[in-house]
């Protein structure tokens, strides 16, 4: 005879097949020590998970550029069909050094949404606002 199985809660269970959303909220400090691969890699493998991946500092823009690259060879119709990113600065243009000006250098103080492509869809952005709708798959 089997003993009792254990009570597990399913929100403690990750594998419990929910269909829910996870969301991913990386800090800029998390983000500061890695190379360019290194945060391209850590963003498309939660993406590829089906998660939505929220970055508190944004990509430089070669580092956004790197991503749209990346994924484009990444992308398979039966199993990856891509990212929807979406980024609004968080500073005014004029909270820049001037040295980053002079250098016109772009400041990657902003908010940045990276989702899958089959699972979030942007409904409005403006400066100050991203509204988005995410399915459940």
């Amino acid at each position: 005879m089997p003993g009792p199985k254990a009570n597990v809660d399913a929100a403690d269970d990750p594998d419990d097949g929910d269909d829910g959303v996870r969301i991913d909220m990386i800090s800029g400090a998390r983000m500061e020590g890695l190379t360019s691969m290194e945060k391209i890699r850590l963003i498309l493998d939660g993406v590829r998970e089906g998660n939505i991946v929220i970055l508190e500092e944004g990509l430089s823009p070669d580092e956004e550029s790197k991503l749209i690259e990346v994924t484009m060879t990444e992308i398979s119709p039966d199993d990856f069909t891509g990212i929807e990113i979406e980024t609004y600065p968080k500073a005014e243009a004029g909270d820049q050094s001037f040295l980053d000006k002079l250098m016109g250098r772009e400041s990657t103080q902003k908010l940045t949404v990276i989702g899958p492509a089959n699972r979030i869809e942007t409904l409005h952005k403006d400066e100050n606002l991203i509204s988005t709708l995410v399915s459940r798959k």
